[in-house]
């Protein structure tokens, strides 16, 4: 299928207006590029409920701090783009937004918090809860290039991957705080078929003998999550056969949290809401995350 890339906020518009003469519903999938299969069943999961997908592609320098992977983060939007039209959605229009950082932020942008200029959005508790933790900076620029995206692409839903669960959580949150007139979905985490491992764009950093130890985090959440099925509901219980797992494998666990699905804070017991087991981890250089589902869905 042949789609049709646009770079600029003003291309962007013009299409989006013809979109609201046509009637059409316009679903969004906001990524980094790198794409894998993850982020094209996003995509797939967008057409079988909008008549128009955008795919945004765009490398956010706000949500890197100054010693993170910004420069070496993978630009591929030529193979980008030959994944998208090699997708089969006959009843769906597909747009790829790749637009460039002066138009993003028209002020600059430096990845340097305190030399940053201009609106930037933040939102307080759910985003200093976990991976705010360490990377206090993150969901201000998920939020800032979130929002700049939903004003530029207007859409009736956007499409998120369970991976980033925190994410998931921060961008619901914002929405309804400012009154967007759209709605989020939450689309389960895509694993590779034999290890389970979760589907990342940085999972290219990792060496062979990574990629074999790596999905010992997920292994861990499996077990909470059959020990919860079993009427197991203590915090304590859960995140020690997680950490069992993680240690077996040697992986250089940075946090296990068992979390509250409604602010995110950490919970001693699963009770009637459900809960949220996430973590992350090291390999070498390269940080993943994870999560499973405890007792609710999105």
């Amino acid at each position: 299928m042949s789609t049709q890339v646009l770079h600029t906020v003003e291309e962007m518009r013009k299409w989006r207006a013809e979109q609201r003469m046509s009637g059409a519903q316009v679903g969004l999938v906001a990524t980094m590029g790198a794409l894998h299969s993850g982020h094209l069943h996003l995509v797939q999961t967008a057409a079988t409920e909008c008549t128009s997908v955008v795919v945004s592609i765009f490398v956010n320098p706000a949500q890197f701090a100054p010693h993170e992977d910004l420069q070496e983060y993978p630009r591929t939007l030529s193979s980008d783009i030959a994944q998208l039209q090699s997708l089969s959605l006959p009843d769906t229009s597909l747009v790829v937004f790749a637009p460039r950082v002066s138009d993003m932020y028209p002020r600059g942008i430096s990845t340097n918090r305190t030399l940053q200029r201009g609106a930037f959005i933040e939102m307080l508790g759910l985003s200093e809860m976990l991976e705010g933790g360490t990377r206090p900076h993150f969901f201000r620029g998920v939020c800032t290039v979130v929002a700049k995206l939903f004003h530029a692409t207007e859409p009736h839903r956007a499409y998120f991957g369970q991976k980033d669960v925190q994410q998931c959580c921060v961008i619901k949150a914002m929405v309804d705080d400012l009154l967007f007139p759209l709605h989020i979905k939450v689309v389960p985490t895509v694993r590779d078929k034999e290890s389970g491992l979760a589907l990342s764009s940085r999972n290219v950093y990792l060496t062979r003998e990574e990629k074999e130890r790596a999905p010992a985090f997920y292994r861990g959440l499996c077990r909470a999550k059959e020990l919860f099925e079993s009427g197991v509901v203590e915090g304590d219980k859960l995140l020690e056969v997680v950490r069992e797992e993680a240690e077996k494998c040697g992986l250089d666990v940075e946090y296990v949290c068992l979390s509250s699905p409604d602010d995110l804070q950490s919970v001693d017991v699963v009770d009637g809401r459900g809960a949220i087991l996430s973590g992350a981890w090291r390999m070498g250089s390269t940080r993943l995350i994870d999560n499973i589902l405890l007792g609710f869905e999105f």
